[in-house]
């Protein structure tokens, strides 16, 4: 047995050994056939692939299947990383949306308050906001200006776009600002474009109730509403919001103003309406200089017809 077993090793190795150098000898013939430029070889070249290659289709078939699934995931792995990319620019073009908008609305309201002197004979006062009353109860700011300024007690101040509240409490060097929101505010409005009088009222939300309205049929949400001038409190024409629905059906006031970043507020000098107690020039006289004289004995003889005649005191 372990003389057969040598046997067999002694075969194996040169035939190992003979079959590596037919397969190099091959190997170097492919090589110079394919390397030789030769319009004779080059026809041959051309036999062998067309003899050979179809049959290799079947093998090839998956090679060319691996190939197309990698460049569908590059191209697949490309189109994520731009779909990723345009959301990131998506994300920062909103956050650039948000600022340009707030930075909108703020320029909007420096530019209306561009005018600001500390003298009361101007038509408003600017103050900056230094601290709200922080209760669920009472809603008011506090302003940098009070009585020294000019600040008179129930004033209208507004955020550059819109009517905020009025003045409820002046001190020295500063004063409150009772805002449209605080239960206790009542405003006189006139809805535009139906002109339907109302009072909006504070009930501490950011959308405060609309009441006592002529006519609900003529309003329709997104109608403009502005103060009224009743009562001589607020001047007439001040913007203060549109008006919206709630889901249950009430009328409410969506404020222009921007409650939730006042930082500075806009004072109105509002002296009240003038009172006109006489005619003035626009009423003609009852006897104009050049009037006819007929016109001027018809107007006589009507005066004297309206005056009874006074009584005889010989006939008593």
């Amino acid at each position: 047995m372990a003389r057969n077993r040598g046997q067999d090793e002694d075969y194996v190795g040169p035939l190992r050994r003979l079959l590596i150098g037919v397969f190099v000898l091959c190997l170097l013939a492919i090589f110079l056939v394919w390397r030789i430029d030769s319009p004779r070889v080059e026809r041959f070249r051309a036999q062998v692939v067309d003899q050979v290659m179809p049959g290799f289709d079947w093998a090839m078939a998956p090679v060319t299947a691996t190939v197309n699934i990698l460049r569908d995931f590059q191209s697949y792995h490309r189109i994520h990383e731009q779909n990723r990319e345009l959301r990131r620019e998506l994300q920062q073009m909103k956050a650039w949306k948000e600022a340009a908008l707030q930075l909108e609305q703020e320029n909007a309201r420096l530019l209306d308050l561009n005018n600001v002197r500390l003298d009361p004979r101007l038509t408003y006062i600017t103050g900056v906001v230094m601290a709200d009353s922080g209760s669920p109860f009472r809603q008011s700011v506090l302003l940098n200006v009070g009585a020294r300024d000019g600040i008179v007690d129930g004033w209208a101040a507004m955020d550059g776009i819109g009517l905020v509240g009025r003045i409820s409490g002046v001190g020295g060097s500063t004063s409150r600002v009772l805002l449209l929101t605080d239960t206790s505010s009542r405003v006189p409005v006139t809805i535009q474009p139906s002109d339907q009088r109302a009072m909006l009222a504070g009930d501490n939300s950011s959308v405060p109730p609309i009441e006592f309205l002529e006519d609900p049929d003529l309003v329709r949400p997104g109608d403009r509403v502005v103060s009224s001038g009743d009562g001589g409190v607020f001047p007439a024409g001040l913007l203060i919001g549109q008006v919206a629905q709630d889901p249950g059906g009430r009328l409410r006031v969506r404020l222009a103003a921007d409650f939730e970043r006042l930082e500075y507020l806009r004072v109105l000098r509002h002296l009240g309406s003038e009172r006109i107690e006489d005619p003035g020039s626009l009423v003609a006289p009852r006897f104009m200089p050049g009037a006819p004289a007929a016109e001027a004995e018809a107007a006589e003889a009507e005066t004297e017809a309206a005056t009874p005649p006074a009584e005889d005191p010989g006939n008593g």
